[in-house]
């Protein structure tokens, strides 16, 4: 075997270790659930879980329903953690947050589910969650939650 084919090897079985086995990445046929839904979430290896970096991640269109009057309410959503061994994979992020659409709870209570449920999934050093909902009443409620080890 040539040494371009046995590099090419290696950065396959070098992938095929870090991504696993993502089901949402790359499917035209994506499926919306009708439900809170933290089972979608989905992870892939850090390659770099040395290294002492920071994500990122904005979510402008996220939408939940007012658990008392079945209202829908509009925000962003701004997740910031340090990985450890698991990056979230972002499509399975998008279907996730789009779960909350049909589900009813306070503002506070989905920013620290977000919070909890990537915490579980992807074990970070850190991760904050942050809300930035539009007002209702006149009064804008913007949430932050941080967790660590």
């Amino acid at each position: 075997m040539g040494l371009t084919k046995r590099k090419q090897k290696i950065n396959d079985s070098k992938k095929d270790n870090l991504v696993g086995n993502l089901k949402a990445l790359g499917r035209k046929d994506t499926g919306y659930p009708g439900h809170y839904a933290p089972e979608v979430l989905e992870v892939f290896g850090n390659e770099f879980p040395r290294h002492d970096y920071v994500v990122e991640l904005d979510c402008p269109e996220f939408t939940s329903l007012c658990p008392v009057t079945g209202q829908p309410d509009f925000g962003k959503i701004r997740i910031r953690y340090s990985p450890d061994k698991w990056l979230v994979e972002s499509k399975s992020l998008k279907i996730y947050l789009f779960s909350f659409r049909n589900h009813g709870s306070f503002h506070e209570n989905c920013v620290n589910m977000i919070a909890r449920d990537l915490f579980k999934i992807m074990k970070p050093k850190w991760i904050e969650v942050s809300g930035f909902f539009n007002p209702r009443g006149g009064i804008s409620i913007n949430p932050s939650v941080r967790l660590e080890k």
